[in-house]
């Protein structure tokens, strides 16, 4: 099961958006003026090289940040004003997160790291163990579930990742520079299973620098200066 935007509202929409840092005494622009749509199914990839405000953008798109002006609707809810407690419930709710350095916890199985965000959601015993197996068997990772990070390949690490980013049902699904650590055969491995999922009508946006991994998506946005400079469907 999937979230989708609420009454044929996009999943995400983007409007007028202002990221403005203060350093010292000068104010540093990251996002200037975006307006984005993103609806529930597509496959986005978000491109842009370093300091074109792309680590921003998922930032903000993935609650971690807000904006210094503007407004964001994640699944016809405005974010851009919650608080923390409030944009920390949004985030276990409706978004999974895979991060290129797959943060998981050392000492924990794979099936354990998986199984966190359910129990930061309250879900019981039972339906845990039910929703992790099959966030694990999703990924192909069902022998593996009881070894811990430092008994698995860099690719499988990313599965957990993947697993663990799925098994709370999100809205959407939010993957940082998802191979970056990971070599090339590798890296097909890991963005054959994010178009799997999609094909399954999971929402995936990717963040990164990478042409080849951007072509794997449906749709590339790309950022320079803070500004989208381009919104296109991949030609197949």
């Amino acid at each position: 099961m999937t979230g989708s935007g609420s009454g044929g509202q996009p999943l995400i929409s983007v409007r007028d958006l202002f990221k403005i840092y203060e350093v010292g005494t000068q104010t540093v622009p990251a996002i200037q003026g975006i307006d984005l749509d993103i609806q529930a199914g597509e496959y986005v990839a978000i491109m842009g090289s370093s300091g074109s405000g792309k680590s921003t953008l998922m930032n903000m798109l993935g609650c971690l940040d807000t904006p210094t002006s503007g407004s964001y609707h994640l699944n016809g809810t405005e974010v851009s004003s919650l608080t923390d407690d409030e944009l920390a419930e949004i985030r276990n709710r409706e978004i999974g997160f895979v991060f290129q350095t797959f943060n998981l916890l050392p000492r924990s199985t794979a099936a354990q790291n998986v199984e966190l965000p359910l129990i930061y959601a309250g879900i019981g015993a039972g339906e845990r163990a039910q929703r992790v197996a099959r966030a694990i068997d999703s990924v192909g990772l069902t022998s593996r579930a009881s070894h811990k990070p430092n008994e698995l390949s860099g690719g499988q690490r990313q599965r957990v990742a993947i697993a663990r980013a799925l098994v709370n049902h999100p809205s959407l699904l939010l993957a940082d520079e998802p191979t970056g650590n990971l070599d090339s055969v590798t890296s097909d491995e890991i963005m054959e299973i994010l178009g799997s999922l999609n094909a399954r009508g999971h929402t995936v946006v990717v963040v990164t620098h990478e042409d080849d991994i951007a072509a794997r998506c449906r749709r590339v946005i790309r950022l320079s200066d803070g500004r989208v400079v381009s919104d296109a469907p991949v030609v197949v």
